[in-house]
């Protein structure tokens, strides 16, 4: 079996390496025919001194490298992955870089947490979760990691094992380990690990006076260093503030801190000579502490607070503990502890039973087997037997996040996370989004909710018409206008909706408002030199053709603003460039939907060879990956440059799901709709940063997918671009199975 492990990896000075390195240990002792490679995490361009069994680095920080580690893991040959996950040690916003990386395997993952979050953020909890989603198994250290992953993250008890972290077996006596550091006949107090302030190791200091008033032949050791996060942020404020409180006590002579990163020979020779081992950590969450662990395997007597990882692991008299921040009782029971030796013994002897059921070498055989196990679990799906839709895992269809930036003057463009930002207003392009929306979810759903809207929208568009019959695009939160001419963009969107409000509407008011506002800016529809504003356009006369086809006149209009793209297609495509333009940027999928519309009603050859040949085109750059991988507009696609990843917008996934239902509806292949189905799934974590920009608490729909997460602004062209895709999706699913 050849397994890959994903951490961080010695010599970097890390808790995380140091377990990656015996997990890597144990699992070759397990069995001797065990490969074992390390993907290392680097956290600075300085790269270490790394042993051999390191054969890809990763650093934090270059998106790059943890796509470049995806392909040499599937390029290797081997069978498994073991992805240890902390917070920190991972690039992008709350460590999102991994995401695009475990998504790529093509081998089975385990994944280890180190640590699991009662309160996470949104990204972080969103973060896990697809972790989680993604991994064969989920191993952690204690219960209540268990049930957080269960309560708070929602993932199956099922995937979940439970294997305590590792202890290394040594065999060293406590009295010759005092010895040989010349502690006989001292009571050796001992705490280890990184130090921090939320280390709690000044609550332990003060509690010394009181003990050396009475046993003043007790030291107290404090073995490590600053960790590397806070010495960046903090410098060595917490080693100075301990110094310093160690002088002002008079504990010089009780109190020693090397203040060095100790090897683990070294660190085991001070565990096994300590009396008591204190973690005075200063809150509750920390589900899991590797120096806990140690202490306890090495049948030491320990006193803790009650954080959740003490308090499972100090159970059946296995240690004590002591309130958070409460130098006086440690004091207490550090002195009745010494005046006692046989409750020490008692509780070391505990310790060390237990101890012997967590050493590195059984932890390696449980993991082995778990891996073995999980080779043979996975088993592939026949991805011929696939149908094109799953809706059980889209989420239920929510007016919300509309309605809650609707009022009755429009639609707020922006929005403050969940909340409308006023200070932006209205725009001609949301509320024409809107409206089309709006209808949809009537026509689909008979909603009334929806109906109910549909004058807003209509109202605000007629407001905004010009008396030449061109558009107005922005108004203030106080009704005011800002501009005096809107973009063509905008125009060419607000055709659409009028279009297909007059294919579907509701009543005869409706139908014709929508047909006067339409009619007004007819004469400027061939005026119109945006390609985009065009294709837009192009839409909206389809959808009006629909119920009155006999309108020669329009269908002259139709054709020749599609012999407009054409001729873009024609001047700026070439043998590998099949494109209406020298660039990719935003809202591409427009403009072969645009052909495919206007080939269902003109029946041209060559304006329906254009489309298919954008369209072919498009898909090959964003969905050759088997997910959609939007043009970012950081920087969009040049002819002869490279793809931008981010800044990815929702509106264009919504506009690549249009085109494969119209592509669907002409040809009646069934793999648009699939193409459909997968341009769907970015909204929901199928993407790039495997991030869902779909938000289950609001209903809305987050901006955009950025390079180190997600936009959590919720506006109306985000919210309205998922709906009306989640629209698409059931529209296609009921004209699949119609057919069927």
């Amino acid at each position: 079996m050849k397994t890959a492990i994903i951490g961080t990896y010695p010599p970097r000075e890390c808790g995380i390496g140091t377990f990656t390195r015996h997990l890597y240990e144990s699992i070759i002792g397990a069995n001797h025919q065990n490969h074992v490679s390390i993907i290392a995490l680097n956290n600075s361009d300085k790269l270490l001194s790394y042993p051999n069994e390191v054969e890809q680095i990763i650093r934090q920080d270059y998106q790059r490298d943890y796509i470049d580690a995806a392909k040499f893991i599937n390029h290797s040959g081997t069978d498994i992955c073991i992805l240890q996950h902390e917070f920190g040690i991972f690039g992008g916003k709350d460590g999102v870089y991994i995401l695009p990386l475990i998504h790529r395997l093509k081998i089975p993952l385990v994944v280890t947490l180190h640590t699991i979050l009662n309160a996470p953020s949104y990204s972080e909890k969103l973060i896990l979760q697809e972790i989680c989603k993604k991994a064969c198994k989920i191993v952690v250290m204690t219960q209540k990691a268990i049930d957080f992953l269960d309560e708070i993250y929602e993932v199956p008890k099922d995937k979940i094992e439970l294997i305590e972290h590792g202890v290394p077996q040594y065999k060293l006596d406590h009295q010759k380990a005092k010895s040989a550091l010349k502690l006989q006949n001292k009571n050796v107090i001992l705490t280890f690990g990184f130090l921090g302030r939320n280390k709690g190791i000044d609550v332990a200091i003060k509690a010394l006076p009181k003990v050396i008033e009475k046993h003043p032949n007790s030291l107290y050791f404090v073995l490590g260093k600053t960790h590397p996060n806070v010495l960046r942020y903090s410098g060595e404020e917490y080693l100075i503030y301990l110094r310093q409180l160690v002088k002002t006590l008079g504990l010089e002579s009780h109190v020693i801190i090397p203040h060095k990163y100790m090897s683990q020979d070294e660190l085991f020779m001070y565990l096994y000579a300590s009396d008591i081992y204190i973690t005075p950590y200063n809150n509750e969450a920390q589900i899991t502490s590797g120096t806990l662990s140690y202490a306890v395997g090495v049948g030491s007597c320990v006193i803790s607070t009650p954080y959740w990882h003490a308090v499972e692991l100090l159970a059946n008299n296995r240690g004590l503990l002591f309130d958070f921040g409460n130098s006086e009782q440690l004091a207490d029971i550090l002195i009745n502890l010494l005046d006692h030796p046989e409750e020490l013994n008692t509780l070391r002897k505990n310790a060390g039973n237990y101890g012997k059921e967590i050493t590195w070498p059984l932890t390696g055989i449980k993991y082995s087997e778990l891996l073995t196990h999980t080779i043979q679990e996975d088993i592939k799906e026949d991805d011929n037997n696939e149908q094109p839709f799953d809706l059980l895992i889209i989420p239920s269809f929510s007016l919300k996040h509309i309605k809650r930036l609707t009022d009755d003057t429009g639609i707020i463009q922006h929005s403050k996370y969940g909340i409308p930002n006023l200070k932006h207003g209205y725009c001609l392009d949301d509320n024409a989004r809107a409206l089309l929306m709006a209808l949809m979810t009537y026509t689909q759903k008979k909603s009334k909710k929806a109906l109910d809207l549909c004058h807003v929208y209509l109202s605000y568009i007629h407001y905004m018409q010009n008396e030449d019959g061109s558009f107005r695009n922005f108004l203030s939160f106080n009704r005011n206008y800002i501009d005096n001419l809107g973009s063509e963009d905008s125009f060419g969107r607000t055709i659409w909706a009028l279009g297909y409000l007059m294919a579907n509407a509701p009543n005869d008011s409706y139908y014709q408002a929508s047909y006067s506002i339409f009619f007004k800016a007819a004469p400027i529809f061939e005026e119109l030199k945006s390609i985009r504003s065009i294709a837009n356009t192009i839409i909206g006369i389809s959808h009006y053709l629909n119920i009155s086809p006999d309108n020669n006149s329009m269908v002259a209009v139709l054709r020749r603003l599609a012999n407009k793209l054409i001729t873009h297609y024609e001047n700026n495509s070439s043998a590998d460039w099949n494109w209406f333009e020298e660039l990719l940027t935003y809202d591409n999928a427009i403009l072969p939907l645009a052909l495919l519309h206007a080939t269902e009603r003109l029946n041209d050859e060559r304006i329906k060879s254009v489309a298919f040949a954008s369209m072919n085109f498009l898909i090959r750059h964003t969905l050759s990956d088997g997910y959609l991988s939007l043009i970012g507009n950081d920087g969009w696609f040049n002819k002869n440059g490279s793809k931008a990843m981010f800044s990815q917008q929702p509106v264009d996934a919504m506009a690549m799901i249009l085109m494969f239902h119209q592509a669907y509806s002409i040809t009646k292949n069934k793999e648009y709709l699939s193409k459909l189905f997968t341009s769907f799934m970015w909204f929901l974590g199928e993407n790039d940063l495997r991030m869902r920009l779909y938000d289950f608490e609001t209903h809305g729909c987050c901006d955009g997918l950025e390079r180190d997460g997600i936009n959590r602004n919720q506006g109306a062209e985000s919210t309205l671009a998922y709906l009306i895709s989640h629209l698409t999706v059931l529209k296609a699913h009921e004209d699949f199975y119609s057919l069927k």
